[in-house]
């Protein structure tokens, strides 16, 4: 699917930091996602060659395309990484995304993330500087604003310097993920600008997916935190859209994909992707009886294949 062809609805992965590994990804496009975001990436690493910032630019075997989220604040620091990841990744790189809302502190303190929204003059610099750099297009995901409403004039900034695309999570920076997603915001954004927008924020279901299109008339979808141990939330979506019945995998066969991740982060990781699958694997026992004392075990599990074994057991007795 080509992101920017509005003859159809794309539902894409967010950028989450420290959750969209390949593994996580790789599960994700399983299920009919449209396309993947790296992890936020620091430009300023990148230039310095940094092997573990480099990481982030892996690509799963099944992502044909993806999206590439960087941040930082310095124009031409930013577009020189910019064309380096372009030369890097070449047809397999669609497009470059620039993190102007993650509400960090030790993001925003460096003036980073969504604090970018403070200078509007200086985020659409930015974007200028990376349009100049690369062949691809150049989107933008940020907030509603820091303290209070200011996305409309944000994002008509950004179109003017050169955007082909905006993402809008419509919460301020300082409700980090607290209350309410304000889908007004998005409305507003998309009556405002010509570029295709996005919607992300409390996209937990089907339902909620059409509820998202249908307030905000948006021309995508981005699923955040609603993927985390529910990657298959993106056939339940895809199947939404074209009115199309759904069943939800049963309890046996959650945990037999819970498993799958974890046979994805050992391929990817090896024995230290148990420190990644602490933080995914409880998210898939939402419902199950004896939920809590499973999610102990797999939390005192020492290796992979301990929770392999976990799992496969839990899957043969499963109690729901």
């Amino acid at each position: 699917m080509n992101l920017f062809d509005r003859s159809e609805i794309p539902v894409l992965l967010a950028p989450m930091a420290g959750y969209t590994d390949v593994a996580f990804r790789t599960l994700c496009v399983s299920y009919g996602c449209d396309l993947t975001y790296t992890e936020m990436i620091s430009a300023k690493g990148l230039s310095f060659g940094n092997v573990k910032t480099v990481h982030y630019l892996q690509l799963g075997e099944n992502e044909s395309s993806v999206a590439v989220q960087l941040f930082g604040h310095e124009p031409e620091l930013l577009a020189d990484v910019a064309k380096d990841v372009s030369d890097r990744l070449g047809d397999k790189l669609c497009c470059i995304d620039l993190n102007m809302g993650c509400p960090a502190q030790k993001i925003v303190s460096n003036g980073d993330g969504s604090a970018l929204m403070r200078t509007p003059a200086l985020a659409g610099a930015i974007v200028e500087a990376i349009k100049r750099a690369v062949p691809v297009p150049v989107t933008v995901k940020f907030r509603k604003g820091w303290d209070s409403d200011t996305c409309v004039s944000f994002a008509k900034v950004l179109e003017e310097h050169g955007a082909d695309l905006l993402t809008l999570h419509p919460r301020t920076r300082i409700q980090q993920y607290e209350g309410t997603a304000d889908r007004s915001a998005i409305a507003a954004v998309k009556a405002a600008v010509s570029v295709p927008v996005i919607g992300n924020g409390d996209i937990t279901s089907g339902e909620s997916a059409l509820s998202m299109l249908s307030e905000t008339g948006c021309d995508g979808l981005m699923v955040g935190r609603g993927a985390l141990g529910h990657p298959w939330i993106f056939r339940e979506i895809k199947a939404a859209l074209k009115g199309e019945p759904y069943t939800a995998p049963s309890i046996p066969e959650r945990l037999e994909i819970a498993l799958r991740h974890a046979e994805c982060i050992e391929a990817q990781k090896g024995a230290h992707g148990l420190i990644e699958l602490r933080k995914h694997l409880p998210r898939y026992l939402a419902g199950m009886r004896n939920a809590a004392a499973l999610r102990l075990r797999l939390n005192e599990a020492n290796s992979i294949a301990e929770i392999r074994q976990l799992l496969l057991d839990s899957t043969k007795n499963v109690t729901i």
